[in-house]
Parts: structure tokens; C-alpha cells; sequence
């Protein structure tokens, strides 16, 4: 099932280029990795998940980007921009190949049932 996104014909033209805009350059640099790299973690301070997906990702000895935007006190408006654009609601968000995998739990799953390896082959 597709998740709903707003139609553009439901946005009034004289916004659509504020929404087209909101906070691009987050999202220019985080596609711009997704775009350049096997595997990419986004993540922030003081969250333990990213750590946990760092951690299960060089135990695995897969080489990863890891992007860091703020901590729980700041830099909250572009890391919604994030959730916006993916639809994922926490961090960390995992991509691998380009593709959106989930958070900490679901990479982990992928590792141990090898289907990363699969993915990066």
C-alpha cells in the first residue's frame, strides 16, 4: 500500500515553492550519500540506536557513512524534514544501495539472516 502524500494540485501555488524548499539542504546532503555510498546511517546524539547500528555494521565489517544531525535538544526541524521525506519515524534511518532498510533492529535482522550481504553483492 502507498503511503498518502498531498497531491501537489492540493497545495495553493503560491506555497508550493516554501514546501518544494523546506529544508533541502539536510535532504541534498543525505541523497547525496544515499546516492554515493553502499550504506548509510543517518542518526543523532545521544540516541543509542545509531550507536547500536554502527556497532552491528562494523562487527559485520561492512564500511559505512554515518551522518549525525543534532541531539534530542537540537536540530529537531531538519531531522523532521528527514522523517517527512522517508516516512520513517525514528532514528536510525538505514539505506543500503539506496534503499531505505529500516532502523537498528531491522539492520540487524538483515545482517544475521545474511540478506544485507545479499543486498550489497
Amino acid at each position: 500500500m502507498p503511503r498518502p502524500i498531498l497531491d501537489e494540485n492540493h497545495i495553493h501555488p503560491a506555497i508550493r515553492t516554501k514546501v518544494a524548499g523546506h529544508q533541502q539542504a539536510i535532504l541534498r546532503e543525505v541523497m547525496e550519500a544515499v546516492r554515493t555510498n553502499d550504506v548509510v546511517v543517518v542518526g543523532m546524539a545521544m540516541n543509542p540506536f545509531p550507536k547500536k547500528a554502527r556497532a552491528a555494521l562494523e562487527q559485520a565489517g561492512q564500511p559505512f557513512e554515518y551522518l549525525e544531525y543534532g541531539s534530542y535538544l537540537s536540530r529537531w526541524r531538519e531531522r523532521n524534514a528527514l522523517k517527512l521525506w522517508t516516512g520513517w519515524p525514528t532514528f536510525p534511518m538505514v539505506f543500503v544501495k539506496g534503499t531505505l532498510v529500516g532502523g537498528a533492529g531491522e539492520l540487524k535482522a538483515l545482517i544475521d539472516s545474511g540478506e544485507l550481504r545479499r543486498m550489497l553483492a
